[in-house]
């Protein structure tokens, strides 16, 4: 009978030793997603810190953001550039009497997505080129 007694003894033990492990494990998940919720929450709030910036400071920005700023300046102007170009070829394609629809030669919107590789990290520095990232072979 001890045998018996001692099994069943083993057997809730083992099963509480389980539940306790899944209630564990469960909460775990829980707060696993609830970062993943919050680092979301964070790159947005950098995402929208740099527009705020870059619009009160852009033309005349601190020197830790002046590289940034020239970044997004160069940009804006290659765009402008690019739209002035689109313009043109458009209308000489009118001109001759094709019809163009940008449309179908459009390039899919870039997302507003920031990922890891858009942040630089508080406590390394940027790298200087995107070259500095790339993995170098082994000799």
């Amino acid at each position: 009978m001890d045998f018996i007694n001692d099994l069943q003894e083993r057997a809730t033990d083992l099963a509480q030793s389980v539940v306790a492990t899944s209630k564990r494990l469960a909460e775990i998940a829980k707060l696993k997603a609830s970062n993943m919720a919050e680092e979301d929450t964070i790159k947005k709030a950098y995402v929208e810190l740099g527009k705020l910036y870059y619009a009160e400071h852009g033309t005349t920005p601190d020197g830790a953001y002046a590289a940034a700023c020239e970044k997004i300046t160069a940009a804006r102007a290659a765009i402008e550039t690019n739209n002035d170009r689109i313009a043109e070829l458009k209308s000489s394609a009118e001109a001759e009497g094709e019809v163009i629809d940008v449309a179908d030669v459009a390039p899919q919107e870039a997302s507003d997505e920031v990922t890891d590789a858009d942040i630089a990290p508080e406590d390394e520095p940027a790298a200087e080129s995107p070259a500095a990232d790339e993995e170098q072979p082994k000799e």
